[in-house]
């Protein structure tokens, strides 16, 4: 979760969000890919840590299905990255903060324990949540400072 914390810290530095995220083989440790927020950057609504994590981890592997990885991530994930998630068939999640707003796992939708859902990871959640959440604090008591001047 630390490299996860690195990542995001470099997001906000970037003005994005401060969401890293991390793939990882837990049968080797090898770290298959990381990533941080980059959607104001890359012009892309989609380009949350978790998705470019999934992307760069499928290309790397060559291999859409994620069976048996763990992905880490700062942040609750949104519905999207939840479902993506799915489809991936990543096999753990583990999450830092809790989203109350834009969380679909243990916030929202609950997107796991949808019926309709494909595949579910088994889930951690709450790891580092302070060091993850005060990341997010800091970041939008900042920008909101900027908007006030």
């Amino acid at each position: 979760m630390r490299q996860c914390i690195a990542q995001a810290q470099a997001a906000s530095g970037r003005g994005e969000v401060p969401v890293g995220a991390l793939i990882v083989d837990p049968a080797t440790n090898q770290v298959l890919a990381q990533a941080s927020n980059a959607p104001i950057g890359d012009n892309d609504p989609t380009a949350h840590a978790e998705i470019i994590a999934l992307r760069r981890a499928a290309q790397k592997l060559g291999n859409y299905r994620l069976s048996g990885l763990t992905l880490y991530v700062t942040l609750e994930p949104c519905v999207m990255c939840a479902g993506a998630l799915s489809h991936a068939r990543i096999g753990r999640l583990v999450f830092g903060a809790y989203d109350k707003k834009g969380g679909a796992v243990e916030n929202g939708v609950q997107f796991f324990k949808a019926a309709t859902c494909h595949s579910k990871p088994d889930i951690t959640g709450g790891v580092l949540a302070d060091i993850c959440g005060q990341l997010l604090k800091d970041f939008f008591k900042n920008r909101r400072a900027l908007r006030n001047k």
